[in-house]
């Protein structure tokens, strides 16, 4: 149980629907073109060259989340790249793996390609310490014991991000949309969403101008076409961020603007569900602690440092829309290693091309590349 409300999980499922249906181009991304061939072959030409691949696992674990059942889209490749998968759902949504199982099984797919175990913490451990390989997804809390461990594809908080440059801050009022949207849409539960607004100027007006937009979302019924905001299926971790919001606020150097906007309180009840309504804060300081933050909501800081500084103070980022024709600028977040999707001009951070790798390749994650010769015919060619 997620929370989403209907039109979310419709959106999500057909997210799903869509990398499923265009597999094949999601391969090609992945693999650079690769002629698939070569991988049931163990070798072949690309590009001119003899290349040979083997793959690097009998299995991939992935330990899943329960905040959106899109996430799901992440892992469906390995299947197609023939790596037998064991999976271990969220407590909270364990359908949606479940129901993608199924439906590979139905299709033709091999049974025995598919572990699926709804355990505890640490049954989820052990997956990932038995299998060759493995993704996880969730907090700095849930992955950091695994950031150092090369057998596994680390999927923690995006600390997503929107710039605005120097020769486009003036214009801010044509992107309020854009960003409005990366910070709320998926009732901004995703890696993907905005969670920082960091621009050189205006930074307090652009931080109006979101909250005012923003201050329109309110809690609907789960099957309301309009709805836009999900509740906590557990009430006691809204209450929990809520009150971490209010620490962080605490210290001075940052503003609610929302409550400033009319918002009201951020925690409210509706029908018995908890649900955080959007926050835009102001943060005078790159500094201060509410200012490179993420939660399970439409949350967002808006932050002023010079463009000098960028990429630099913006930290880990795994998207960035750059809204910016500065070609030096443009450079400069070419060439970061902290950003992991990188968009120029006003495109939603939440506007994903799935043939493009996502916080690493999956292809280089399963794969890898041996040299290879012969002057005899290989057996079996």
């Amino acid at each position: 149980k997620t929370g989403l409300p209907h039109n979310m999980v419709r959106r999500n499922q057909s997210k799903i629907q869509g990398v499923l249906a265009n597999m094949a181009g999601v391969l090609r991304g992945l693999t650079r073109n690769l002629d698939l061939a070569i991988l049931d072959r163990g070798y072949g030409e690309a590009a001119g060259a003899v290349v040979s691949y083997f793959r690097r696992t009998d299995s991939l674990g992935v330990v899943l989340p329960s905040n959106s059942p899109g996430v799901h889209s992440l892992w469906a490749p390995a299947f197609a790249l023939k790596t037998p998968l064991v999976l271990k759902p969220g407590g909270q949504e364990p359908w949606t793996p479940y129901r993608m199982i199924q439906a590979f099984i139905k299709a033709g797919a091999p049974p025995e390609a598919f572990s699926y175990y709804p355990t505890d913490h640490a049954g989820a451990g052990e997956i990932l310490r038995r299998c060759g390989r493995g993704m996880v997804f969730g907090d700095v809390s849930t992955t950091k014991v695994w950031a150092r461990d090369p057998r596994v594809e680390v999927h923690g908080p995006g600390w997503s991000k929107v710039v605005i440059g120097e020769d486009m801050i003036d214009r801010w009022p044509e992107f309020i949309d854009v960003i409005a949207a990366s910070i709320a849409e998926n009732s901004g539960r995703s890696c993907v969403n905005a969670s920082g607004v960091w621009v050189p100027r205006h930074g307090r007006a652009i931080a109006r101008a979101l909250a005012e937009k923003l201050a329109n979302i309110q809690p609907r019924a789960a099957d309301d076409p309009e709805a836009a905001i999900a509740p906590f299926a557990d009430g006691n971790v809204a209450k929990r961020m809520n009150q971490m919001i209010d620490g962080l606020l605490s210290e001075k150097g940052a503003t609610d603007v929302s409550a400033e906007a009319g918002r009201g309180e951020r925690l409210v009840e509706r029908e018995g569900c908890s649900y955080l309504l959007p926050t835009i804060v102001w943060c005078e300081s790159p500094q201060h602690p509410a200012a490179n933050k993420e939660f399970l909501f439409p949350y967002a800081s808006v932050v002023e440092t010079p463009i000098a500084t960028m990429p630099e103070i913006l930290g880990p980022t795994l998207v960035l829309t750059a809204i910016t024709e500065d070609k030096k600028f443009q450079q400069r977040l070419l060439a970061s290693q902290h950003i992991g999707r990188l968009n120029f001009g006003p495109i939603k951070t939440i506007q994903i091309v799935w043939d493009q790798p996502h916080e690493g390749n999956l292809f280089d994650h399963l794969y890898a590349r041996r040299a290879f010769q012969s002057v005899l015919e290989p057996v079996g060619a």
